[in-house]
């Protein structure tokens, strides 16, 4: 009872096809991998984007001016 059969998926499937029509799910294949390729291009662009320390600069504390 816990898990469905190969023919189950099927019928699902074919349900699916029928009330959304396969323009549409090629649609929303096509923006949902847009979307991941966006995402992951996201997080390299932070990554290389991020400032990396001079070696010119000198970090410290003031204590007396």
């Amino acid at each position: 009872m816990g898990s469905f059969s190969i023919w189950h998926w099927l019928i699902v499937l074919l349900v699916v096809v029928l009330v959304f029509g396969t323009k549409k799910l090629r649609n929303i294949g096509g923006d949902l991998g847009g979307a991941v390729k966006g995402f992951k291009d996201g997080m390299k662009g932070e990554e290389a984007g991020a400032p990396k320390p001079d070696a010119k600069t000198i970090e410290g504390e003031v204590k007396d001016k």
